[in-house]
């Protein structure tokens, strides 16, 4: 034997214990089922407890997406710790729904191989039993195989009895559901044939009652059921109601979960209506390929789970209450929270329009970085008090520098202007006023007042101009000297 046997084994164990108990093949994949159910029962209710919590935390994790929806990294980080702060499995809530399936598999090996798993035959004593039962005639009448795969078998029987990996030549292959209909044909009026034919290991060989309520259960449902009368008809019942278990099933599963329904969106209510076309399909699919025994136990399999569904949500009252509470105080809070913001927009477009209504009319203030001008620029249009007064636009640079302006220089020149002339006029009234004293009576000609007055202030206008020149000339040559000491100083950035 194989090592998938030794797997095998627990649930051989366990169906065969019912099918000795109640002789039905039918019933003990029910009771199968049962148990099954049974022993998942708390796996199920704590992956629909881990749902529950999740729901309650996503209210966290859409303030977590606001906060860190475009760090992706520190997003999904954030979300591990809140799992970790409030004992969350992600995966708990889905974990549990695929153990039925991971029990399917090993139970379809069983209904499709029974002589090995079920009686622990080899091959060479299945190849015995075809031989015994006519295989290759009777499989071939009944549809289950056609001459050449039947000749093909035989073939490969041979080959394999020469190459010393079998011992019996016969025209049974292994494949598909071949063994669960030579199991079929085992029945208790050709049992002790069987038994003696096989030999040492006739006590392991039993006929396996497929019946269930009139119907044979290893057989494979077919569309066209009125070809096989009553019997094919029931067959073909099977499948169907497997996939209206399934979609009742689902029906249950979405009122159950109350808090789920309050917090369905689009996506999730589209996911919802995809899983209950899928699964009535995945039903059918089964239903019509497989044999009638596999149907029976997926239609055993939804009826305990809707029963499992109807305890959850008796236990889980309480969560469920508190949940949906979580849920009512989220939106509440929801709520809320966009009536702040809309009054915090609202107060801010009064605010913008009071602004508005007060600046009506001003002119608008220039932005520091509307400012064309540099500070060295500024300071060196400046004149004085007056900041701008070689134009806004004056550019020092623009014709090879600026001439300094010394304002000390140029007052203390007028001053010495102002002093000369009223220096030069006093001379020169001296120096009439003694020139007339020296002169003789009888050569003054002027005896008139008038006429002396205006002959003084000739002379004195003459000589106040010569002075005037004077010292014009000598303020050029100290302005100059001044200019060439500025050009000679270090300029300073």
């Amino acid at each position: 034997m194989d090592f998938a046997y030794y797997i095998m084994t627990p649930f051989t164990w366990l169906l065969m214990f019912f099918y000795n108990f109640f002789n039905s093949y039918g019933v003990a994949l029910i009771l199968f089922a049962l148990v099954v159910k049974l022993i998942l029962f708390p796996l199920s209710l704590k992956g629909k407890r881990s749902m529950i919590q999740m729901n309650m935390l996503s209210g966290k994790m859409q303030k977590l997406q606001k906060q860190y929806g475009k760090d992706q990294a520190r997003y999904n980080e954030e979300v591990q710790k809140l799992y970790a702060k409030e004992n969350v499995n992600p995966m708990g809530g889905c974990l549990w729904s695929m153990l039925p399936l991971l029990i399917l598999l090993p139970l379809y090996a069983i209904i499709r191989q029974p002589l090995k798993y079920m009686m622990g035959l080899d091959a060479n004593q299945i190849a015995q039993i075809a031989n015994t039962v006519d295989w290759g005639a009777v499989a071939t009448s009944m549809g289950w195989a056609t001459p050449d795969a039947i000749q093909k078998a035989l073939e490969a029987a041979q080959k394999a009895v020469e190459a010393g990996t079998l011992t019996v030549v016969s025209d049974f292959a292994n494949n598909g559901y071949n063994q669960l209909y030579l199991a079929s044909l085992i029945t208790p009026d050709n049992l002790a044939a069987i038994q003696a034919a096989v030999g040492t290991t006739a006590k392991e060989i039993f006929s396996i009652n497929f019946h269930f309520l009139g119907i044979d259960l290893s057989q494979v449902p077919n569309l066209k059921f009125w070809v096989e009368g009553i019997a094919g008809f029931g067959l073909f019942l099977i499948p169907i109601i497997s996939a209206g278990s399934s979609v009742f099933m689902s029906l249950i599963m979405n009122k159950t979960n109350n808090l789920n329904n309050t917090q369905q969106n689009d996506q999730v209510a589209k996911t919802n209506r995809t899983m209950m076309l899928i699964s009535p399909l995945i039903s059918l699919w089964i239903g019509f390929s497989m044999p009638a025994a596999l149907s029976v136990y997926w239609i055993a399999n939804n009826i305990l789970g809707l029963g499992q569904e109807l305890i959850c949500g008796k236990l889980l009252k309480k969560d469920y209450e508190k949940a949906a509470e979580a849920q009512r105080q989220r939106e509440i809070e929801e709520k809320e929270e966009e009536k702040r913001l809309r009054r915090e927009k609202a107060e801010e477009r009064a605010r913008q329009a009071e602004e508005a209504r007060k600046n009506k009319g001003k002119k608008k203030a220039k932005e520091p970085d509307e400012e064309k001008m540099t500070p060295e620029q500024r300071e060196a249009s400046r004149v004085g008090i007056r900041q701008y007064a070689r134009g806004r636009a004056y550019d020092p640079d623009r014709y090879g520098g600026v001439t300094p302006y010394h304002e000390d220089l140029a007052a203390g020149a007028v001053q010495k202007i102002q002093e000369a002339e009223e220096a030069a006029e006093d001379r020169r009234l001296e120096e009439a006023e003694e020139a007339a004293q020296e002169r003789p009576d009888t050569e003054v000609i002027v005896t008139d007042d008038a006429a002396l007055a205006d002959a003084v202030a000739e002379d004195v206008q003459n000589g106040a101009e010569e002075v005037e020149e004077d010292l014009v000339e000598r303020l050029e040559a100290e302005i100059s000297e001044a200019l060439a000491d500025d050009e000679d100083k270090p300029k300073e950035d």
